[in-house]
């Protein structure tokens, strides 16, 4: 099938490109002129393990392209995704739609011969409804089914996510549009993954649902976690014990610094805006919304405490600063919150991040950004894990206690075995363990 992807961003090029490897031919569109450059030449603007690998491959094979044509793009194509970014608009939480209602407008103008037109930006529930409305006032013409259809990509993994999926979420009551996104999905069948159809404000509603609920799992581990502190429990085993039960399951319960990223932080905030805005009480997720803030900022009174309570003139350590391994996605990232607070209270601060310290230096003042985690560690007066990259697993405890001014450590994603940690002669703290 012919398929126009508007929208080269993280969602974009990497759905862009597996449906290229599916064997579509796909062009994907963008304003950006210099984005699209460089794409066309094989520079990749985000980190994601096999990306560039995979736009390569099929640039190299003609099923994948860049342009900022859009009208051959939308002209030629039998189904055209809406791949561009809702942020979080200042003042009510709610979903920035601009870009989502240009890309429809863009559309409108340029649209020849029946074509589906598919929400796959994280949109509120109405979204499609208000696309369908924009297209048909600027084109009463034009013959096309607007679906919903929510990606459920995770930084990291993206690409094994889009091929080898739990589910795959499409809203239309349009036969026809049915029809285009069965042969679009149809290498999924092979693999017997799960393709719900539904309403298209179903649709819409479980993308945020399914964000909100794996927040607030994230954040009832947390609690559980303070309490651990307070009890002399060990949240691991807690966690353990919850996620051996199969209707819990044991994903989303490890205990850290709370969410950041992309989705969880800007998707529970529009859930929120959305139930104000049509009367609907939604006090759990509003909940983890102020609780998970709340966390962030009590992580740095965990290296307070690990420096005897003052951290003025004190050189901490920061390993990780990326909202999570495998990317180097900032995005409300826990460091965003937890750096700027020890500074503000006279801490100097080291980092090091193997993919995110290019973005991090856009939002991050005063930090001295490092090669690796051992010149990262040389001088300072406690070693704080933020982020559970693999290569920080297994440091050498050994060379940091002679590099580090003091040996202390604050491993704030428990990768690492406390008696053991300190029988290498460090001080230790995690979450939620003693």
């Amino acid at each position: 099938m012919r398929v126009t992807m508007i929208g080269t961003g993280y969602v974009g090029l990497v759905s862009g490109a597996c449906f290229a490897d599916f064997g579509h031919v796909v062009t994907c569109v963008d304003l950006n002129e210099r984005k699209i450059e460089q794409l066309t030449n094989g520079k990749i603007p985000i980190f994601e393990r096999g990306l560039a690998e995979l736009v390569a491959t099929n640039v190299r094979e003609e099923r994948l392209s860049f342009t900022t044509d859009l009208k051959i793009a939308v002209k030629n194509a039998d189904a055209v995704f809406i791949a561009v970014g809702t942020p979080t608009r200042r003042g009510d939480g709610l979903a920035d739609l601009r870009y989502v209602r240009q890309a429809a407008k863009d559309i409108a103008a340029v649209i020849d011969g029946f074509t589906v037109i598919i929400n796959k930006s994280t949109v509120p529930v109405g979204t499609g409804d208000e696309v369908e409305k924009i297209i048909r006032e600027q084109n009463p013409d034009a013959d096309f089914a607007v679906v919903s259809n929510p990606e459920f990509l995770r930084e990291g993994a993206a690409i094994n996510d889009f091929k080898r999926p739990d589910r795959v979420v499409i809203g239309t009551d349009d036969p026809r549009a049915e029809a285009v996104m069965k042969e679009l999905y149809r290498p999924l069948y092979l693999s017997e993954t799960p393709i719900l159809f539904t309403s298209r404000r179903s649709s819409e509603l479980i993308k945020y649902a399914a964000n909100a609920f794996l927040a607030t799992k994230i954040t009832f581990i947390n609690e559980m976690a303070d309490i651990c502190e307070k009890v002399g429990a060990d949240v691991q085993a807690v966690s353990r014990g919850m996620g051996l039960d199969k209707r819990i399951g044991a994903k989303f319960l490890n205990a850290g610094p709370g969410y950041g990223g992309s989705c969880f932080p800007k998707d529970t905030l529009a859930l929120v805006g959305t139930a104000r805005e049509v009367g609907a009480e939604t006090g759990i997720v509003a909940a983890v919304i102020e609780a998970n803030d709340r966390r962030k900022i009590r992580m740095a009174d965990k290296v307070t405490q690990a420096c005897g309570g003052d951290v003025s003139g004190k050189t901490i350590a920061v390993l990780g600063v990326a909202f999570k391994p495998n990317t180097d996605d900032v995005r409300d990232a826990p460091s965003l919150q937890i750096l700027p607070a020890l500074q503000q209270q006279g801490a100097k601060i080291r980092a090091f991040d193997p993919e995110a310290m290019d973005e991090a230096q856009l939002v991050l003042s005063d930090v001295q950004w490092c090669a690796d985690a051992y010149e990262c560690a040389d001088g300072a007066d406690v070693l704080v894990i933020i982020t559970e990259w693999d290569q920080f697993r297994a440091l050498d405890m050994g060379r940091l206690q002679q590099l580090m001014r003091q040996p202390s450590i604050v491993d704030l994603r428990n990768i690492y075995d406390p008696a053991a940690v300190r029988a290498a002669g460090f001080s230790y703290i995690g979450i939620g363990r003693t």
